[in-house]
């Protein structure tokens, strides 16, 4: 790895949130999130020698990542790997959270599964720790024009990832399994009712819709509601259940419509 200039910080004044001078041309605002400060500090200096590039705060925590995003405008975060391991909902919700920063991930080492799940969930590049710095000013510039930095062997193993997705959707004899509230809670999405109508019909909580929908869409490999609806749709995945709960019609009761609860 290229070797770096390191320069002081005041101990008193801890890590996170290292704001910087402000400047007329604001250009690319960086948050630098990574618990070694060797790193951080390391990077501030190669991005501080180009025009376009400012680092708005320097975070060494989650947490103080997402203190961070609410106080400073950013374009890019530059986030440790490390720093999001085994917290597999971190991306999501930082992306929910504050869609206008792009994600890049700095990993120790390459890992397929790793790789993909990253880029599924909504990061914009995986780099290695030991990218050089004139690689890592051009990935910041690209994602902040709002392309995704991929090298080739990401490409090949996102390209089979689906593949094989593709592959187990299509194959019947592999078709995820569901259970019945499963199922039931996936009708009601795709007659439009919201987590609180479905959590009054079935006689549970909101919270509890949403942990089923998260297994759900883990499941099915799918990512929100409309997605899952088209799924449902292609697959007829509600078919048999529909016909199974289906009552009996009465020959002196019309069939009534089915209604959300409210």
């Amino acid at each position: 790895m290229t070797t770096m200039n390191v320069v002081n910080i005041d101990p008193t004044r801890g890590s996170d949130d290292i704001p910087e001078e402000n400047s007329a041309h604001v250009g690319i605002r960086v948050i630098l999130a990574d618990s070694q400060a060797i790193y951080r500090v390391g990077m501030k200096k190669v991005f501080a020698l180009e025009d376009d590039i400012r680092v708005v705060a320097q975070v060494e925590t989650l947490t103080n990542l997402y203190a961070s995003l609410q106080r400073y405008p950013t374009d890019v975060v530059v986030l440790e790997g490390q720093l999001i391991a085994g917290t597999i909902d971190a991306i999501p919700e930082l992306i929910r959270q504050h869609p206008e920063a792009k994600l890049i991930v700095q990993v120790s080492e390459a890992d397929e599964a790793n790789t993909v799940e990253l880029y599924r969930r909504g990061v914009r590049g995986v780099v290695p720790r030991s990218i050089s710095p004139d690689l890592l000013i051009k990935c910041v510039r690209k994602i902040a024009e709002g392309e995704t930095w991929i090298d080739n062997q990401s490409i090949s193993w996102v390209i089979e990832a689906y593949r094989a997705q593709a592959t187990t959707l299509t194959d019947p004899r592999v078709q995820p399994k569901l259970s019945k509230k499963e199922l039931a809670i996936i009708s009601c999405i795709t007659r439009g009712m919201r987590n609180k109508e479905i959590a009054y019909q079935i006689g549970t909580t909101e919270q509890v819709i949403k942990n089923y929908l998260r297994k759900v869409y883990d499941k099915l490999g799918v990512s929100d509601r409309l997605e899952l609806a088209l799924y449902c749709l292609h697959h007829e995945l509600l078919k048999k259940y529909l016909a199974d709960e289906a009552p009996t019609p009465s020959r002196t009761e019309p069939l009534q419509p089915l209604r959300a609860k409210m």
